[in-house]
């Protein structure tokens, strides 16, 4: 980490000095974030589709009749935001709601068979993208090891 005392100026392409930031790790999470997800927006642009439509989608492929509540955890959704997600694809045509059959309080989802259509259109964008995150990685073994360490901040 830099000397937080030195004058040493560890400019960017801007002029700026980052020599108090480049071993932060929080920052270089944020600034791969941006990356990977301008990308996504990039090749998904065609498609009008957020990576957290995506998610939903993606999640109730294997997992049709999931409480909301459920859904919402497991993608890091707070419910109330969740439920603006849910009624833009339910708007789409691509999910619907269901009251679940032993408490009416409940909201299962499930995708329709035009969710699933979209969804696998989407397939091969997703593949070309993950790719394209393999290669800035450098390969499958170093993609392994950053998802491992990432786990472990929020497993």
């Amino acid at each position: 980490m830099p000397d937080m005392m030195t004058d040493d100026l560890v400019p960017n392409e801007n002029g700026l000095d980052f020599s108090m930031m480049e071993d932060a790790v929080g920052y270089s999470l944020r600034r791969a974030q941006l990356a990977v997800f301008q990308h996504f927006n990039e090749a998904f642009s065609s498609k009008g589709l957020r990576p957290t439509d995506f998610a939903v989608l993606l999640l109730l492929k294997r997992n049709q009749g999931s409480k909301q509540s459920e859904v919402a955890e497991a993608l890091g959704i707070q419910r109330a935001n969740f439920v603006a997600i849910v009624d833009g694809l339910e708007n789409k045509g691509f999910v619907e709601r269901r009251k679940s059959e032993t408490d009416r309080r409940v909201q299962s989802l499930y995708m329709t068979p035009a969710g699933e259509a979209y969804l696998n259109e989407l397939m091969p964008i997703w593949q070309g993208h993950e790719e394209w995150v393999l290669a800035q990685l450098g390969g499958v073994a170093e993609r392994n090891s950053v998802i491992s360490l990432l786990k472990r901040l929020y497993d």
